[in-house]
């Protein structure tokens, strides 16, 4: 998508100007796509370094706002996790990076409360990185694991039901590692679903783009016979 848009870029900046001129000389008036693409083309060439640096200030900005205040962070992991598809890819993501992490420390004979500190930093979100610094105050004053994820309401009732039994069968980093891997393959399979979804997608995009592009250029061609 990225290669698509610079090269469409590319082409309103230094190839369309050059049609432009070509077409001038045979004295016809142009389709209006083509006056469109040549507009733009007028547009981008006046002003195409002051996008690029505003693009640029922008980014930027965003990233140096965004590592220094905390209410965005917490504003746009929100907002993450509500995206359709990715949200529910992120959250699976989050859910067995925490169980993962938990079992292997606890496994390794790491003390709960201590094994939640590494966990918080593991996640890769900042609404569960949140969420683990909570459950690790509610463990450390005596509640049961399973109840402090629960009041979360971050956790599947299936991954607290199975940290319930872990705790009271003696087990549990083995339910956390069952907990983990079958959220990893739920991650892998919706990754590779929304893949072979978006495919087509790209391929109609590009397409639009550069190829109606190509069009809008080649359209008056078919007008010249009437003025030759």
């Amino acid at each position: 998508m990225a290669v698509a848009v610079l090269v469409s870029a590319l082409m309103l900046i230094f190839v369309i100007p050059q049609f432009e001129e070509v077409f001038k000389g045979f004295g016809a008036d142009l389709p209006a796509f083509t006056q469109m693409l040549v507009a733009a083309s007028r547009f981008m060439v006046a002003n195409g370094f002051m996008i690029l640096v505003g693009l640029v200030v922008a980014i930027v900005g965003f990233i140096f706002i965004y590592k220094r205040s905390t209410k965005l962070q917490h504003l746009m992991g929100r907002f993450s996790l509500k995206i359709p598809v990715v949200g529910e890819i992120l959250r699976q993501s989050a859910i067995a990076r925490y169980a993962r992490t938990l079992g292997v420390t606890f496994k390794a004979g790491v003390p709960l409360v201590e094994a939640l500190d590494s966990v918080s930093g593991a996640t890769g979100s900042v609404i569960y990185n949140e969420a683990v610094k909570r459950i690790r105050e509610d463990v450390a004053v005596g509640h049961q694991l399973q109840l402090a994820m629960k009041q979360t309401d971050l956790f599947p009732n299936m991954v607290t039901q199975m940290v319930a039994i872990g705790e009271e069968a003696g087990a549990l980093d083995a339910m956390l590692f069952k907990v983990a891997e079958f959220y990893e393959q739920e991650v892998n399979n919706a990754v590779d679903a929304l893949s072979s979804l978006l495919e087509p997608f790209i391929m109609v995009v590009i397409g639009v783009l550069v190829g109606g592009m190509v069009v809008g250029m080649y359209l008056p061609i078919f007008k010249l016979a009437s003025v030759v």
